[in-house]
């Protein structure tokens, strides 16, 4: 049996904590941030935490 690849787009956005928890960046905050309060953009930064049922969809992705 050939091995299993990772999927590149998964590799690149998620993260695997030591625990097996899945870590997410979260979205909006690439462009258009003029508009956007002070408040919102901190509250945007920093990981997040995938929720059970979507990590492990990307845990097979990833290959875990």
């Amino acid at each position: 049996m050939p091995k299993n690849k990772t999927h590149s787009g998964a590799k690149k956005r998620f993260k695997i904590t030591g625990s097996g928890k899945v870590l997410r960046e979260r979205a909006g905050k690439r462009h258009l941030l003029e508009r956007k309060s002070s408040k919102l953009t901190r509250r945007l930064s920093g990981n997040a935490e995938m929720a059970p049922g979507d990590s492990a969809k990307i845990k097979k992705m990833l290959g875990i």
